[in-house]
């Protein structure tokens, strides 16, 4: 049969959107009789595992994250003899090494790269300088094509004009909607879990915890809001290095009881993440290149508040199924925020236009079925 190898730059801790993805490539690859290699930096989770159980799934370790590119490219040299794929594609890895090359050599007819990264904050798309695009043309010539996340994130790449623009194809990242359940129970549980009182509304951001994901801002925002309404419990689900510092930051400005911190969550969806919240908000500092989250919230039919920030207007039309506000303003965050809490009627009205949105731009089946054609898979 012939193979598909997806390489992730990733550890596969939880059933986010990358497993998701994978999950239904590989569903939608094998209809067509192809099996699906799915490489990560570290053994998947048992939940993850579970999840990523299929016939035509092979799962694999190339490395970890600390390895040198001469390390992973001959680990990849060596998957790429083990499974003879007839396509690599490369996610979360950076643009410029010769990994493409590496797998010419061992006759894997098309590579393929995909864009998943989010740029500094106030970052402005330019084209790289002379030298730099005869090496970058050089030294990914053999990608057979770029995929980009967003508009934003092709414009970005485009930009650069590392390799003609011929090569270069947007595809929105996806929910699978068939894992949005529309269970009120799942909400009350996760109350329950965190012993979040059942008459505050609740706040939900899910991103890593640090800097670039705007918690302080988030911190802010919820001291702003619980001045005013006292009915409200900002919850932030994630991970990350800074968690302590933000526990303290809380506690140090008097909200600790009102700012829920759950580490990670395994199943955001299946743990009733989304189905408790009544807004969603992600504060990001950085240019996030599409907005996951925010994807996921919607799909839930949930309003959200989330900054102008790289692709995340692509997601939200400000007004309709939820508010954009400048990267910082926190007063601007908190307004929005109020106005939201206080008219169930427009949360759900924005929610349930948001949710037609994402199953008309962010349908997790359709935009792979968009990147098998891509690949010429019949």
């Amino acid at each position: 049969m012939p193979t598909l190898v997806s390489i992730f730059g990733v550890e596969p801790k939880r059933i986010g959107g990358t497993e998701t993805f994978a999950r239904e490539l590989s569903r939608q690859i094998g209809a067509r009789g192809w099996e699906s290699v799915l490489c990560f930096l570290s053994e998947p989770t048992e939940e993850v595992r579970r999840f990523l159980d299929l016939p035509n799934i092979t799962l694999g370790v190339y490395g970890s994250a600390d390895d040198s590119d001469f390390t992973t490219g001959r680990s990849l040299a060596r998957i790429a003899r083990s499974h003879r794929p007839e396509i690599l594609h490369l996610h979360y890895m950076g643009f410029l090494n010769f990994y493409s090359w590496v797998a010419r050599l061992r006759s894997v007819k098309k590579v393929f790269f995909t864009d998943h990264h989010s740029r500094s904050a106030g970052y402005t798309p330019g084209r790289a300088p002379f030298w730099k695009r005869c090496a970058a043309r050089l030294i990914n010539s053999p990608l057979t094509r770029v995929i980009s996340v967003s508009n934003y994130g092709y414009d970005c790449m485009t930009a650069f004009d590392l390799l003609p623009k011929s090569r270069f194809e947007m595809i929105y990242n996806g929910v699978d909607l068939t894992r949005v359940k529309d269970d009120p129970q799942l909400g009350l549980d996760f109350r329950r879990r965190y012993s979040i009182p059942t008459d505050r509304a609740i706040v939900t951001q899910v991103s890593w915890i640090i800097p670039e994901k705007g918690i302080t801002d988030v911190l802010e925002t919820a001291r702003l809001v619980t001045q005013q309404n006292r009915n409200v419990q900002f919850v932030l689900v994630g991970d990350g290095a800074y968690l302590e510092q933000y526990m303290k930051d809380a506690a140090a400005m008097g909200i600790e009881d009102r700012v829920t911190w759950t580490g990670m969550v395994r199943d955001p969806f299946g743990e009733g993440v989304f189905a408790a919240a009544d807004v969603i908000c992600q504060f990001s500092r950085w240019e996030e290149v599409f907005g996951w989250m925010i994807a996921e919230g919607m799909a839930h039919g949930k309003p959200v508040v989330a900054t102008r920030v790289g692709g995340i207007p692509e997601l939200i039309t400000d007004g309709q199924t939820g508010y954009l506000v400048p990267r910082g303003d926190t007063k601007a965050m908190s307004e929005k925020l109020l106005v939201l809490l206080a008219d169930p009627v427009m949360r759900a009205r924005m929610g349930e236009a948001g949710r037609a949105v994402v199953a008309e731009k962010f349908d997790l089946r359709k935009n792979v079925a968009q990147l098998i054609s891509s690949y010429g898979i019949a």
